[in-house]
């Protein structure tokens, strides 16, 4: 079989593709014949090294979020069968509950850029007919943290307002789920055709932020009298004075990413409703999957690449040329 690995924090140019021997599951794991994978900025954070420590050393399999069939399964599995389509979950083990485990896929331990893994069976999720492979691989790491961040700690209500910033595959997870919620949702992004895009999956208000520097006070005008309920930050904290400024009484900042400078929740004590938030556990991945199914949901992918060419994904990640998400082909 194929598999890609990358050497923690010496950068993209030491992704490499060689053939390995497909793994055998041993009791309690199940062999996962994986057919995409999509990336996430995480995975450039890992070969970038900009947050040390956080990708196995010397080299890791990259990658968080893929999809696949069941291929064969190990003594004692009763979760899955040979032929269910199914997905890891971000942190193999985390079943239930408010607390992680460490075994992040991707960084701490071997990601699904390859096309046989295996995993612990309890921490797979059945994948619905309703999406297909490269859709339900967008999930594991970005749609699940858009939805932890709209249901955990602040459920979303109808009629509330949500901002967005982007359209990289939290952003649009969260506005497609946001919507389904009956939520009104703002997207900012510097690109026209992106925003164009965004209003075509539902969003109420849309502002780019090259054209319009004063973006907050465009939304501010924009929505009247109404404020921001919850605030999707995959920026971080270069953003959080006008974020703050944009936010309801009892409006929360879901703080994401550092897309543009250090994580929001770095700031310490600002006397604002900040989260930080820690993508979810298989509960929450599978309620995830039911709204999907209900809303028919479909998340975006823009392009896809070969994993022979996963630098070129990276690259492309690297560079904002997409919509949603990045995707992997594993066939």
């Amino acid at each position: 079989m194929k598999q890609a690995t990358v050497q923690s924090g010496k950068g993209i140019g030491t992704l490499a593709v060689k053939d390995v021997a497909v793994p055998r599951p041993g009791s309690g794991e199940a062999l996962v014949r994986l057919h995409a994978a999509t990336l996430n900025f995480r995975d450039l954070i890992i070969a970038k090294g900009l947050m040390p420590g956080l990708g196995k050393e010397p080299e890791v399999i990259p990658l968080s979020c893929g999809a696949g069939v069941v291929e064969s399964i190990g003594s004692g599995v009763t979760h899955v069968q040979p032929g269910n389509r199914v997905s890891p979950i971000f942190a193999l083990g985390w079943l239930d509950g408010p607390t992680p485990t460490m075994e992040m896929l991707g960084g701490p331990v071997d990601g699904v850029a390859r096309q046989y893994a295996v995993f612990p069976a309890e921490s797979l999720v059945h994948n619905p007919d309703q999406l297909g492979d490269l859709e339900a691989a967008t999930l594991t790491c970005a749609g699940l943290t858009s939805w932890s961040a709209l249901t955990r700690h602040r459920p979303t209500r109808p009629g509330d307002w949500v901002l967005a910033h982007g359209t990289g595959g939290v952003s649009l997870a969260a506005l497609q789920f946001a919507k389904g919620m009956g939520a009104h949702v703002a997207i900012t992004s510097s690109s026209d055709a992106k925003l164009a895009r965004a209003r075509s999956l539902g969003a109420d208000l849309t502002v780019n932020y090259r054209t319009t520097p004063n973006w907050a006070e465009a939304i501010r005008k924009a929505l009247g009298g109404s404020k921001i309920a919850n605030v999707i930050d995959t920026v971080g904290g270069t953003q959080f004075d006008d974020n703050a400024s944009l936010l309801a009484e009892d409006g929360q900042i879901s703080a994401i990413g550092m897309l543009g400078s250090q994580f929001s929740w770095m700031k310490g004590e600002t006397g604002v409703n900040m989260v930080p938030i820690s993508v979810g556990n298989r509960a929450q991945h599978e309620a995830m999957l039911a709204f999907i199914v209900e809303h028919d949901i479909k998340p975006p992918v823009d392009v896809v690449f070969d994993l022979d060419r996963i630098q070129d994904a990276y690259h492309a990640l690297e560079a904002g040329r997409f919509f949603g998400k990045v995707g992997i082909n594993l066939l």
